[in-house]
């Protein structure tokens, strides 16, 4: 009479735990889990001040930048030899100016007035300082600062013809663009972000004014555009990466330890 075959007892398998449970510390064994550190919650991880690698969240608009300053070294280089693409620009700029009544141009290029932009920045730093985020308004208000520093020079350097006044020199880039970008948009992130798309929509309609009117070339915006960029790179990443007036981290989820050690959500800091 022949046996029946006794089942044989399982046998641990290379690179597989059949429970996680305290007792074992190599790889291939069961109750190997009891080793690793525990989970670290995703809101733990409190980014750097500065966005760099590796925090949470991740770093804005890196490529944004670098993109931004070759747009900006090209379009300048065009300028100052006058090539193909500073004449296309010329052409352009012709057949749009006075395309819309004079008095609606000069009406959305008046945004970029120091007299209209600067208030509404002040108070937006003024608003922030308030709120404990001093470090951002500091920085939004070294990037109005810069404009001066770095559009005169380059408008004295190039020295370009206006439009309608050709006899004139020093129109690029466009200092009431710089203006109102700097302005508008680092108000909007010391405020809200939620502001922000009308913050460019203002500076968008600053360009087309300028540029409509006849006071200013397109790649003069345009040039604009790509200066600021750079400048606002540290009031944003203050405005989201920094802390309030009580240490709170913000521009991201917080968390604060429970009873027990159990982490849950933060929900008493200002959000934006």
């Amino acid at each position: 009479m022949r046996e029946t075959p006794r089942a044989e007892p399982p046998q641990p398998r290379p690179h597989r735990a059949f429970e996680h449970a305290t007792g074992a510390s190599c790889s291939g064994t069961p109750h190997r889990s009891d080793g690793r550190p525990p989970h670290t919650p995703r809101g733990a991880r409190q980014p750097d001040p500065l966005g760099r690698p590796g925090t949470t969240p991740p770093v804005p608009g890196r490529p944004a930048l670098l993109s931004a300053l070759v747009a900006l070294a090209v379009v300048t280089w065009q300028v100052l030899v006058h090539g193909p693409l500073a004449r296309l620009d010329e052409r352009v700029s012709r057949s749009l100016v006075d395309t819309v009544p004079r008095p609606l141009g000069e009406l959305a290029s008046d945004l970029g007035n120091m007299t209209v932009a600067l208030p509404v920045l002040a108070c937006a730093m003024a608003y922030a300082v308030w709120r404990g985020r001093r470090a951002a308004a500091l920085y939004a208000g070294l990037a109005m600062a810069a404009v001066p520093l770095l559009v005169v020079p380059l408008k004295e350097w190039t020295a370009r013809p206006g439009p309608l006044e050709p006899w004139a020199r020093g129109y690029f880039p466009s200092g009431h663009t710089a203006t109102a970008m700097v302005a508008y948009v680092g108000a909007a992130y010391l405020v809200s972000r939620r502001l922000v798309p009308v913050a460019v929509l203002l500076t968008a309609v600053t360009g087309a004014g300028l540029i409509l009117r006849g006071f200013h070339w397109p790649l003069d915006v345009l040039a604009s555009v790509a200066l600021c960029l750079p400048l606002l790179r540290w009031p944003v990443l203050a405005s989201r990466y920094g802390r309030d007036g009580r240490g709170r981290i913000r521009g991201g989820n917080t968390w604060r330890t429970g009873s027990g050690g159990t982490p849950s959500r933060s929900t008493d800091g200002p959000t934006n």
